[in-house]
């Protein structure tokens, strides 16, 4: 997941749209990573035209969708907690109004063969898109393990080329996030992740960030989709529905639900309860602020901007804590 490179935008498909065609819905961009692909069981079940709200969801790459919600083609869009500072350190502040998932595993340190620790990265050439989270998941990685950024070569990698790269022998190891990270995996038989997400878990956070004016102007209507994205978590955490979310989220990436479903189990969606806990004022990966901290930290450090960001403007939980309310009255 996850930087911002203002690069020349895309034209987004308008891949769903939900309830009245006379009113001007909501535009949301969303892409393929498991927390976001999920809106895709609240568009085929009709859930955001049952709670009254127009939404029209924008599917691109994930570089693209940020792209278009920095070029004010949509409202909203799903990025990380980390790249929405940047967003924000680069003129076009958001507000996250909901947490999607945590990385538990789909974000890697992937090694090839012979290499089975991260101690063993010392030395050794790494593929990674500097100043994405991957970059982030290696420094901790090594920090935790006793080493630094200096013990290893990194050699900088758009994502979606690393899968390629690694391929090609030309690196000891790769940072990526799924779906690359799986790729590089295939790419190089024996290989296996020596690092993920899972070993730091709460580093990265998805959530959907909202413009300002928007949230402003119509935050009835997004209080309409926090609900349904919470009927949609409830949904996915119910061990009998597992079938039909493989198979609705397998669908809108076109692979089959048994490839898919290791994609799932390294994202850790949060029911309502569990969301709440992780938007407590506290420091530490436990919390998105903390978290975020932790991001903005990082972004300083490797000069992914100038000027340190205030994270708690960029986090508004009154909306998911609101719905808490209203289902316990």
């Amino acid at each position: 997941m996850k930087l911002l490179h203002l690069l020349a935008m895309s034209t987004l498909g308008l891949v769903a749209t939900c309830g009245s065609a006379t009113a001007e819905p909501l535009k949301i961009a969303y892409s393929d990573w498991p927390g976001w692909v999920a809106w895709e069981i609240g568009i085929q079940k009709g859930w955001f035209k049952e709670a009254g709200v127009d939404v029209a969801f924008h599917w691109s790459d994930y570089v693209p969708s940020m792209d278009s919600y920095v070029s004010g083609k949509v409202d909203a869009v799903c990025m990380t907690n980390g790249d929405a500072l940047v967003t924000g350190a680069n003129g076009k502040p958001s507000v996250g109004i909901l947490i999607n998932d945590f990385s538990n595993g789909n974000d890697m340190i992937v090694a090839a063969p012979g290499i089975t620790s991260v101690k063993d990265l010392k030395g050794k050439k790494i593929a990674i898109e500097e100043g994405f989270v991957a970059h982030l998941l290696l420094l901790t990685g090594l920090e935790k393990n006793g080493l630094s950024l200096d013990d290893v070569t990194l050699v900088n990698t758009p994502t979606h080329e690393i899968p390629r790269v690694f391929g090609s022998k030309a690196v000891d190891a790769i940072g990526a996030w799924q779906p690359s990270s799986g790729q590089a995996l295939k790419a190089v038989p024996g290989s296996k992740p020596v690092f993920t997400s899972a070993d730091a878990p709460g580093l990265i956070y998805d959530l959907l960030y909202v413009s300002r004016e928007s949230l402003e102007q119509r935050r009835a209507e997004w209080a309409k989709v926090v609900k349904v994205w919470y009927r949609i978590a409830a949904h996915m955490n119910d061990q009998a529905n597992i079938d039909e979310v493989l198979k609705i989220l397998s669908s809108r990436v076109t692979i089959t639900p048994q490839e898919y479903e290791p994609f799932l189990k390294g994202t850790k969606i949060l029911t309502l309860k569990e969301a709440l806990k992780r938007w407590e004022t506290a420091d530490g990966l436990a919390t998105v602020l903390g978290s975020s901290k932790v991001a903005n930290d990082f972004n300083l450090k490797f000069k992914v901007y100038e000027k340190s960001q205030d994270v708690a403007n960029y986090l508004d939980p009154s909306l998911t804590r609101a719905l808490a309310t209203e289902m316990t009255d």
